[in-house]
């Protein structure tokens, strides 16, 4: 779904319009008409899904100052837009040290107003980002910041938390893209080790020959290439956590050494005389089931029971779905930002639409999936023709993008293709958006047909006709003479001046 932007203000016809022109750029509106039902609103069930709010500066019941001082203790971080009738500096200077993010002096112009939206949005967006990645560079990453409300993942959470409260070795299991790097990340954050390293070692992924090297360190001149002493990852991860990933893939002779330095909390650097003592909180995952590789013979056994003391099994995205919608908004908002487009969220069918997919790459792919539609898209929400690859899988047809411009279709053109059936509840206006051999046809070509079709709707009459389309009547003018239906105008003049 688009992002909710909540509108407060006295004013009836004030909230109607900036309803209007909020809704047309393709965002969701929710409404109050003072500062107590807004503050009550976000207080309820649906504050969460408030992005922004536009807030009047002066009412009867609370001002908006008074609105603002409240509102931030449950929701410090939401942007607000404030508007008044009353421009003045030292208004504009009050708000802003209040914590608005922009101030607009009404009447402001929807242009003026979806700008100013879009711009607030974007920087709390990056701020937000900008927040997580600090957090996550300096180890201090909680379950707090993780996007998880479904049932499934609520007790992955309870276990991670009881886990931190002790260094007991934790096994995660789960499959790839899961997101089980950001559970063993939250649990260290949520520990007395949040803030020291947390350094992670992807055992399927280390060249053979380097393996004991990479893990326990080398002393200078222990082998050939040796130039240099080289800390092994468990020293780099001294005080703090070592997270062992894939460590299913880990090579038997290796397990042995892995062993030895987990029971002895010691490890023994390649040409070291002495070994060297290590304060590691050790967190490991796997995508294998490690049981059946033991009885495979490809995992020692006294290893996996060291490991899976406190065993947590992350679902697949498949299984908790809930958490679908609130990642593709989160994934959503930090491209669009980065790559600086309008997109704002997801239509409903779009939305039904991940939400139904299986998703086999897990979150990973959800991420790139949005990450490759939010680059390609010129609309301000994803539609369902904007996952080609997820509704071929799912066996969705995929129709042209719904125009946000008009409510009204045209007529489906005679070159239709005959094979095609409308269901029964299909309306008799309907904008075909491929030609007659199954290819999708010109943006011109649609835009004309549309046109013709709400000029004869409202009779020639051109502001109607401009209005209804959402766009000015001279940039009307402008499209019919670039499409050459210049004869509209004329008959449109000779019906005025019989009229008159």
């Amino acid at each position: 779904m688009a992002q909710t932007i909540l509108i407060v203000d006295d004013d009836p016809v004030q909230r109607r319009l900036l309803e209007a022109a909020i809704t047309r750029s393709g965002m969701t509106v929710v409404t109050a008409p003072g500062g107590q039902p807004a503050l009550d609103l976000l207080s309820g069930p649906r504050g969460d899904q408030v992005s922004l709010m536009l807030l009047d500066l002066v009412m009867p019941d609370m001002d908006g100052l008074q609105v603002m001082e409240r509102m931030r203790a449950q929701h410090p971080d939401m942007p607000v837009i404030v508007l008044t009738a009353k421009g003045g500096i030292d208004s504009a200077v009050e708000a802003m040290r209040a914590g608005a993010s922009d101030f607009l002096v009404k009447p402001a112009s929807p242009e003026r107003i979806t700008v100013s939206i879009r711009n607030a949005l974007k920087i709390g967006t990056l701020s937000n980002e900008v927040t997580r990645l600090k957090k996550k560079s300096e180890n201090r990453l909680v379950f707090d910041d993780l996007i998880a409300s479904s049932g499934e993942m609520k007790q992955v959470i309870r276990l991670g938390q009881r886990a931190a409260q002790s260094n007991i070795p934790i096994l995660i299991e789960g499959e790839s893209g899961a997101g089980k790097e950001l559970i063993a990340r939250a649990i260290q954050g949520s520990s007395e080790r949040a803030g020291k390293p947390f350094v992670t070692v992807n055992c399927g992924a280390i060249p053979e020959n380097l393996i004991e090297s990479i893990l326990f360190g080398h002393e200078k001149g222990s082998f050939t290439g040796a130039t240099d002493k080289h800390l092994g990852k468990f020293q780099e991860a001294d005080g703090g956590t070592l997270f062992l990933d894939e460590i299913g893939e880990l090579r038997l002779d290796m397990q042995v050494k892995l062993l030895r330095a987990l029971q002895e909390g010691e490890v023994d650097p390649v040409g070291s005389k002495r070994p060297v003592k290590v304060d590691v909180r050790i967190i490991s995952a796997t995508n294998r089931d490690l049981a059946e590789r033991v009885r495979e013979g490809q995992f020692r056994e006294d290893l996996y029971y060291r490991l899976n003391v406190f065993p947590i099994f992350v679902p697949p995205l498949r299984q908790r779905r809930e958490d679908v919608p609130a990642l593709a908004r989160h994934f959503i908002s930090r491209f669009a930002a980065e790559e600086n487009k309008a997109v704002a969220g997801l239509t409903p069918e779009a939305t039904d639409l991940i939400a139904k997919y299986e998703w086999p790459g897990n979150v990973r792919q959800l991420e790139n999936t949005i990450f490759r539609a939010v680059v390609l898209c010129d609309a301000t929400v994803l539609d369902v023709c904007d996952f080609p690859q997820i509704a071929a899988a799912l066996g969705v047809e995929i129709h042209a993008r719904r125009m946000q411009m008009a409510p009204m279709m045209a007529p489906a053109p005679a070159h239709a293709p005959s094979s095609h059936v409308a269901p029964a509840h299909a309306s008799p206006y309907a904008l075909s958006a491929m030609d007659g051999n199954g290819h999708m046809r010109k943006l011109e070509d649609v835009e004309s047909e549309m046109i013709r079709l709400a000029i004869s709707h409202y009779e020639g009459h051109m502001s109607e006709v401009a209005r209804r389309l959402g766009i000015g009547r001279s940039t009307l003018y402008r499209k019919l003479k670039d499409l050459g239906l210049e004869q509209h105008i004329q008959e449109s003049d000779e019906a005025k001046r019989a009229a008159g």
